[in-house]
């Protein structure tokens, strides 16, 4: 169910009702429903939470009053569209045998928490390699996915795999590094992309102006394939384009700028797409969650 937003007036003059799937990651700290009934306050149709603490590795057991609640909170708001976000932990991509297997595991419990809510979408970034190389953190990672597909049966819950902006030793700040990845997995239904502006620009991706823009989103349906983005991350990005520095902006505030985000929000190809902000929240008294949101929905404009 898509809410809709109301442009105030159109060139000639007429009230337009525009469908998006919008929304913000919000807390879970008032309860897993507590988070949908806060994106229902800010009129998002969409939403992206964690499960969990994402600052630990300690996993959390879900109880049936927890997934009630969670499922009557989205008959109430109507909001279905939902990602969870695996916590920034795990490192499928790491050489270290220790570290692998706590991240096969957390990403185990992870998808299992998420199918049990009926959430339609994991994201994951996809890893440090840690020295070792690319190819190497690539075979890791498909590894580790293919073992954890193996283990679930039945889910429901897709796992996106999320551009990264190539800082450091990360594996995803090139789309082949997203289509190696899926290529190796054996259940391709269980698998998707996330694109995240900010990261793409920060690994040198441009989509500041609408050829360039058009010139990255070729690339990237040339690579992975359109069909398979299933959630885009709205953040502009505080350093310059190609800085692999993953550092995000206020929308329209930062080295992207606001024409970019009209493209997309404007764009059908993204029209069944969820839309993410994941940009800096309260400071003092200003909430920059409802600010962000409005400025997006103030771009749907056909």
């Amino acid at each position: 169910m898509t809410t809709l937003f109301q442009h105030p007036e159109n060139k000639i003059g007429k009230t337009r009702l525009l469908p998006c799937l919008l929304g913000a990651h919000f807390s879970i700290a008032n309860g897993l429903s507590g988070a949908v009934c806060e994106a229902a306050s800010y009129g998002c149709s969409a939403l992206q939470i964690f499960t969990k603490n994402a600052s630990t590795w300690k996993e959390r057991t879900l109880s049936q009053e927890e997934i009630d609640a969670f499922e009557r909170a989205k008959i109430e708001t109507g909001i279905t569209h939902i990602a969870s976000h695996a916590a920034y932990l795990l490192n499928l991509a790491s050489p270290e045998s220790k570290k692998f297997r706590m991240s096969v595991r957390a990403l185990t419990q992870e998808i299992k928490r998420s199918s049990a809510l009926s959430i339609p979408f994991v994201i994951l970034h996809p890893g440090n390699h840690m020295g070792a190389g690319v190819t190497e953190g690539i075979r890791r990672i498909t590894d580790g996915i293919n073992e954890i597909f193996d283990a679930i049966h039945g889910s429901q819950t897709r796992l996106l795999l999320e551009t990264t902006a190539g800082q450091g030793s990360s594996v995803g700040g090139h789309f082949e590094h997203i289509q190696s990845i899926m290529n190796g997995i054996a259940d391709q239904e269980r698998v998707g992309a996330c694109l995240d502006t900010c990261h793409i620009f920060a690994a040198g991706y441009d989509i500041r102006t609408q050829s360039a823009y058009e010139r990255t989103l070729k690339e990237f349906e040339g690579i992975i394939g359109l069909h398979r983005l299933f959630v885009i991350h709205l953040n502009d990005a505080k350093q310059e384009l190609g800085s692999r520095v993953d550092r995000h902006e206020h929308i329209g505030e930062g080295r992207i700028g606001l024409p970019a985000f009209g493209f997309i929000m404007q764009d059908p190809r993204f029209e069944k797409v969820l839309k993410i902000i994941e940009t800096p929240k309260l400071k003092g008294d200003i909430d920059y969650d409802r600010i962000n949101l409005d400025r997006l929905r103030s771009l749907v404009i056909k």
